[in-house]
């Protein structure tokens, strides 16, 4: 178990994820990875998302913390550069690590997505009602 950085990325009512296609499954996930060594959670956030996404975040603060395979910081942000979909990260290039495809989603189709974790979902959600 590995805690991890996620970006919720909000525009227009809609959130950035990233569809997940591995073993015939098919999942959904925030944009973020593994904390390294001497990273902080906010840092591990904005390296992945740029790795992911091809996208710069600004960091506004943490929205929630869950205990899912690790603790896992969910931190709201703003995208202050780069372009979406332009990520070159190794899951990019290693196709045992499955599809990995960056999507805009509506808020409201979230409570009918299979989303890991679904506790960080139902809080945007929640937020949004």
């Amino acid at each position: 178990m590995r805690d991890r950085g996620s970006a919720v990325l909000i525009e227009n009512n809609k959130v950035v994820l990233i569809k997940r296609i591995k073993d015939d499954v098919t999942y959904y996930v925030f944009p973020g990875g593994g904390i390294e060594k001497g990273e902080t959670p906010e840092e591990a956030t904005i390296r992945e998302a740029y790795e992911e996404l091809g996208i710069d975040v600004g960091i506004k603060h943490c929205m929630a913390e869950v205990d899912f395979k690790g603790k896992q910081f969910f931190f709201l942000g703003d995208i202050v550069g780069g372009t979406f979909d332009t990520g070159k990260g190794e899951e990019f290039s290693d196709a045992s690590k499955g599809m990995y495809i960056p999507m805009w989603v509506d808020i409201e189709s979230l409570s009918f997505m299979n989303v890991k974790p679904k506790v960080a979902a139902d809080k945007i959600i929640s937020l949004f009602k």
